[in-house]
């Protein structure tokens, strides 16, 4: 088992398999991408990304999620999605949507039942404004595409004050009529993500506009969830709020990462990473290093932060930006 300095057992592995995108949510993308970025990465491969997780999953991982940048823009993402289907996991996929039509009976053949879809606005024009794309339809179409074939559909919205804040009741009136699990994520600083604290629509906010519209009850929530989990009252979806700013569940995370590029951090906000996949094609024994990077996660955020109070910028953070993380 992967258990860390303050008895966290990890279970859950999140595997960046690009970290290109079709989009550019400005919350995601750094602000000035470098020069050439988009043609040159030094990613896993397919075998490789195999071998990797095979080695978690012996190590006590029980769930793998899929992510990027946009996992399904990359070519081979099909042969990876397969290989990993073969592992003695649940197996999951976070997309911005817009690909998800093409996917559908792949996502079938490899047993995933949930998939996470960003969606940040309920606007079209909004949704250009955000991703800078316009596949707000698309997107949409494939949402209900999904829920049509039985999927559990997770919509995450990244709510930043003054942007899209105004629509927090539009996206729980949707969970009326559509089993659709809406998950309110408060904004988080990244290198070159424009962030700061009063641009944090936090948890108490959403719920106090909540209120004033919908009675809802309490829905029971794991020790390892991230999500403070809701259900308006007589509504076939859900809504849950992601506070990792303001009211952080680090006590409870039982969460790692991988890069696309085979570094290893043990917290979205870890300062450090451990690269996995040099010593992999240097024929070196990865275990001792994954066990030594769990055991290395800080307690709190990765040590940089303990509350929204703690920094006034994203500038304060030592780490990536969330496309070259995953999300």
């Amino acid at each position: 088992m992967l258990t860390d300095k303050f008895n966290r057992t990890h279970t859950y592995l999140r595997i960046s398999i690009t970290d290109k995108c079709n989009l550019r949510c400005t919350y995601c993308n750094p602000i000035d991408l470098p020069k050439g970025y988009f043609s040159v990465s030094n990613k896993m491969s397919p075998d490789e990304i195999e071998q990797i997780a095979t080695t978690f999953v012996k190590n006590g991982i029980t769930k793998i999620r899929l992510t990027g940048g946009e996992p399904l823009v990359r070519k081979d993402a099909k042969e990876i999605i397969l290989r990993l289907a073969k592992l003695n996991v649940e197996l999951a996929i976070t997309t911005n949507g817009v690909y998800v039509n093409e996917f559908i009976e792949v996502f079938k053949q490899a047993n995933i039942k949930t998939v996470n879809v960003s969606l940040d606005t309920l606007k079209q024009q909004k949704n250009l404004l955000i991703t800078g794309r316009n596949e707000f339809d698309k997107v949409h179409e494939n949402i209900n595409l999904l829920l049509q074939n039985d999927f559990t559909v997770k919509v995450n919205v990244v709510v930043m004050k003054n942007t899209n804040d105004n629509e927090i009741l539009d996206f729980v009136e949707w969970t009326k009529n559509q089993p659709v699990h809406v998950r309110f994520i408060e904004f988080m600083p990244f290198s070159g993500n424009n962030w700061s604290n009063d641009k944090v629509f936090n948890y108490k906010e959403i719920l106090q506009l909540i209120k004033t519209k919908y009675k809802y009850e309490n829905l029971q929530q794991d020790k390892s969830d991230t999500a403070m989990k809701f259900k308006a009252v007589n509504h076939k979806g859900t809504f849950a709020i992601i506070s990792t700013m303001s009211k952080p569940f680090c006590g409870g995370c039982n969460r790692l990462r991988l890069t696309t590029d085979g570094k290893m951090k043990n917290c979205l906000f870890s300062k450090t990473e451990v690269d996995i996949l040099t010593a992999l094609r240097n024929k070196e024994n990865i275990e001792p290093l994954i066990q030594q990077c769990v055991w290395d996660k800080e307690e709190i955020q990765g040590g940089q932060f303990n509350s929204i109070n703690g920094i006034n910028d994203a500038l304060a953070i030592k780490n990536r930006s969330m496309i070259f993380i995953g999300g």
